[in-house]
């Protein structure tokens, strides 16, 4: 491991700490996410299938958007 690497570990802690206390304070804000036009939500009398699926591509452009302004910055 290297200087970098911890870096690394350093953003990600900080990361997952923000989202939990987002999470943690604004739970009540937060739910239309998952329930956006394009998640695919199926019930039966015995069974239930949901597939978030517009929700997973908003939230992995927005991961990629700040990885990407995080590696120009470090």
């Amino acid at each position: 491991m290297n200087a970098q690497t911890g870096k690394y570990l350093i953003v990600a802690g900080v990361a997952i700490i923000l989202v939990g206390v987002l999470v943690y304070f604004f739970h009540d804000k937060l739910g239309w996410l998952g329930r956006l036009p394009g998640d695919i939500r199926i019930e039966g009398e015995n069974s239930r299938f949901y597939f978030p699926i517009t929700t997973m591509i908003l939230i992995s452009l927005g991961v990629t958007i700040i990885v990407n302004l995080l590696r120009k910055l470090l």
